[in-house]
């Protein structure tokens, strides 16, 4: 804020407030950036030229079927439909997934119910990783709407 000082008036000294803003420095930075963007723009683009090849992949094939573990809440357990136990697990997970290229690279989908105990819980994943089996998610239910 600036004050003007002005000889005349009612006292020796009085200040009248100036209540205009100075807008010369926002113009400066404005200018400033609109000058880098303006050299910086075509720095960025690409101004090889170069033809390239049209891509001809063949169409993936599906992908396989996921494989999902379920625990209920009195801790029985299920490798898709199939009941299992804890102790077999890994070895009914392997069978299941049977010919797959590497099964221990599949990933696998762990449902819960919500009452399921967390020591039940972590018994599936420890079994899991005893077997080699690390990659794994967990399937929640989705209460958007």
């Amino acid at each position: 804020m600036a004050a003007k000082l002005s000889g005349s008036g009612g006292g020796r000294y009085q200040e009248d407030m100036n209540s205009d803003i100075n807008v010369t420095p926002f113009v400066d930075v404005m200018l400033v950036l609109l000058i880098i963007f303006m050299v910086a723009a075509p720095l960025a683009a690409v101004t090889v030229k170069v033809d390239l090849p049209p891509a001809v992949a063949k169409p993936s094939t599906n992908p396989p079927k996921p494989v999902y573990i379920s625990i209920q809440a009195n801790g029985r357990l299920f490798i898709m439909d199939k009941p299992t136990d804890l102790a077999s697990l890994g070895d009914d997970l392997r069978a299941h997934l049977g010919d797959r290229r590497n099964p221990t690279k599949e990933r696998i989908f762990i449902r819960a119910d919500k009452d399921v105990l967390y020591g039940d819980f972590m018994g599936v994943m420890n079994m899991l990783q005893d077997n080699q089996f690390y990659s794994v998610a967990l399937v929640g239910e989705d209460k958007r709407k």
